[in-house]
């Protein structure tokens, strides 16, 4: 290897990187806010890029029709929930949510979607993927707010396996690619910048910015902050954890919808490849203790930079490495971390 070999490998690998840090940030967000691992959550991101894909090939998405499934049971448990239990049925909720769900799916279906300009194609893709995230909390997650942890995991990975099952359904065996946002590339010295790289590292502090500004500056973000450090004080402060929970799923969503387009055209994603995605965001999670984010995202681009040189070091045992690197962080926790018994909570 020399000098320019280690050069590409490295920014292979800050690229994938930065994927896998907004892939943690979504699963620390989740997980400090609702005590859920979102194991479903490299699904948002595969399903991002195909139905990308299907609209580049100017293919209506079925995906669109399981947007419609969801909001037909969530309406329906709603609906019993206000029967059996007098609970509220927010009615602008429901007249909002289905002309929504009508624009997506004419605009699916009527739209010349292989000619859209690439952000309509982009706006469009989040659009119908990022409902999917609170119509699967109120679905699976919201009756078992109260749950225990182990609950909330076994239910997440139950989602997950549902999902790749459905992935098969909507989209197919066959894997595909989109087409990069700029086929531009930069000279730096020896080494070659992609303008698909440079995106993806910018859309990466871009997204940092926003959130930031969205924790610190408004109610809401403020309102999941305050959940996260202290579930119950936030409730009796008048947070609705159901609320803080449905949100925070839109942003992971969101971001993991955001990062299924970003690494799209770089590599190829099969409706089941979200597993290996989420894991490598996990074990960037893992490194930052589910805790701190700026540690999280250090990790995961040290995920991603040993990922890249592993390929051309030892690219049959790549993943087994990757993976390996979680063992370490695990027993160095399990050694300093003081344990509560769940009930405890």
């Amino acid at each position: 290897m020399d000098l320019n070999i280690a050069l590409i490998l490295g920014q292979d690998g800050i690229t994938s990187g930065a994927i896998y840090a907004l892939l943690a940030l979504c699963i620390i967000l989740v997980f400090t806010v609702t005590r859920i691992l979102l194991i479903p959550l490299g699904e948002f991101a595969v399903f991002g890029a195909l139905t990308l894909a299907s609209i580049q090939a100017g293919i209506p998405s079925l995906i669109v029709w399981l947007v419609v499934a969801f909001f037909i049971v969530n309406t329906s448990l709603d609906l019993y929930a206000k029967f059996s239990k007098n609970q509220i049925f927010n009615i602008k909720i429901f007249i909002a949510s289905i002309i929504y769900i009508s624009l997506i799916v004419i605009a699916m279906y009527t739209l010349p979607l292989a000619t859209l300009p690439m952000p309509i194609q982009v706006l469009l893709t989040l659009a119908v993927i990022t409902p999917l995230g609170p119509q699967m909390y109120r679905t699976f997650f919201q009756p078992l707010v109260a749950a225990k942890p182990l609950v909330l995991l076994i239910v997440s990975i139950a989602v997950h396996v549902a999902l790749v099952g459905l992935g098969l359904v909507i989209f197919g065996p066959n894997g595909a690619q989109t087409q990069p946002f700029s086929d531009k590339s930069f000279e730096i010295g020896t080494l070659v910048l992609s303008s698909q790289t440079l995106i993806i590292i910018a859309s990466f502090f871009v997204m940092i910015l926003v959130l930031w500004y969205f924790f610190e500056k408004t109610l809401y973000g403020k309102a999941l902050h305050a959940t996260a450090v202290n579930r119950i004080g936030a409730q009796l402060m008048g947070i609705s954890p159901i609320f803080a929970g449905k949100l925070t799923f839109v942003l992971a969503t969101f971001i993991g919808t955001l990062s299924g387009i970003l690494i799209a055209p770089i590599t190829t994603l099969y409706y089941d490849s979200g597993f290996i995605l989420s894991l490598k965001g996990f074990v960037g999670a893992i490194i930052g203790g589910l805790i701190s984010f700026p540690v999280a995202a250090i990790g995961a681009v040290i995920v991603g930079v040993i990922e890249s040189f592993s390929m051309f070091w030892a690219s049959d045992y790549k993943e087994i490495i990757v993976f390996t690197l979680i063992i370490p962080f695990l027993l160095w926790k399990s050694l300093t971390t003081r344990h509560v018994e769940e009930d405890e909570e």
